[in-house]
């Protein structure tokens, strides 16, 4: 009698007896699947298969919201296969502030991800188009910006200088790594002043924002390209909106910060489809080939 209001389930056994089965235990045996199948989407709240997720370029095929991507991958997308040629690839931060046990944090991200730092940097062909490129991973320490970071950005900018060809930034940052403290902050004026330069030569930048873009990054380099383009639906500012509400008191409007918002406020050149983004800036580069 103790069973008498327990869900039960009938299912066939090989033998072809039924054999019955409380919701309980078909959860368990559910569980028993492999990990890494599946995913939630977070816009539409749906179950999606990864490995369709990942044959649709990363979106959602059901509300097309745009999931993030590694560096590795980005590069993959826009670059041609078997051109990209990686710049100091094993460059990684030590512990300037003796910060408490950011030197494991490292090591454990290194392991996860495979990367030594939040960004990847390098040179390629984008349909036969030279270009340096580099691509901030937001999965290494939300892709802030430490001392290392800075620094590989800016040498693949004087890199390109140097060969007189393009700069394509893809930004992926919560910005500024507190880890680091003024020797992050001091990257601002560093990756802006290497811009500079590369700008003074008439050379070509173009900015790629996607989501997260903010802090110190925004405020450096990802704002200063000559041509400034993002993904649908970007998260793009400096401080966070509830930073800016509880400031001002205020609420703010509907899809603030987004990358439409700010298309439309004149901070964008445009936004661009992760399918056409290859594309696209293959057309930019013909269009200011030297």
């Amino acid at each position: 009698m103790l069973n008498l209001f327990k869900k039960k389930q009938y299912v066939t056994v090989p033998s072809g007896k039924t054999e019955q089965k409380t919701v309980n235990e078909i959860v368990e045996s559910k569980n028993s699947i492999p990990d890494g199948l599946w995913t939630k989407c977070d816009g539409c709240g749906k179950i999606i298969l990864k490995s369709d997720l990942e044959n649709n370029l990363m979106k959602c095929p059901n509300c097309s919201k745009y999931f993030r991507i590694a560096a590795r991958q980005r590069i993959d997308l826009v670059i041609d296969n078997n051109t990209f040629k990686e710049y100091d690839r094993d460059m990684m931060s030590l512990n300037p502030l003796d910060y408490p046990e950011y030197e494991i944090k490292l090591k454990k991200l290194n392991k996860e991800t495979g990367l030594n730092e939040a960004v990847v940097t390098g040179e390629g062909l984008i349909n036969g188009e030279k270009c340096v490129i580099a691509a901030m991973d937001s999965n290494f320490l939300m892709g802030s910006m430490g001392s290392v970071v800075g620094e590989k950005i800016t040498r693949a900018i004087e890199r390109a200088t140097e060969q007189k060809i393009p700069v394509i930034i893809f930004t992926a940052s919560g910005g500024a790594r507190m880890q680091e403290g003024i020797f992050s902050l001091m990257q601002m004026a560093k990756t802006s002043a290497a811009i500079k330069r590369h700008s003074d030569e008439g050379l070509l930048y173009v900015s790629v924002l996607t989501d997260p873009t903010t802090g110190g990054v925004t405020a450096s380099f990802a704002m200063l390209g000559d041509i400034i383009l993002a993904e649908p639906g970007a998260l793009i500012g400096f401080a966070g909106p509830r930073v800016i509400e509880q400031t001002i008191k205020q609420k703010l409007p509907e899809g603030f910060q987004r990358a439409e918002f700010l298309l439309e406020h004149g901070f964008l050149d445009a936004i661009v489809k992760r399918e056409e983004l290859k594309k696209t800036l293959y057309q930019i580069l013909l269009m200011h080939r030297r």
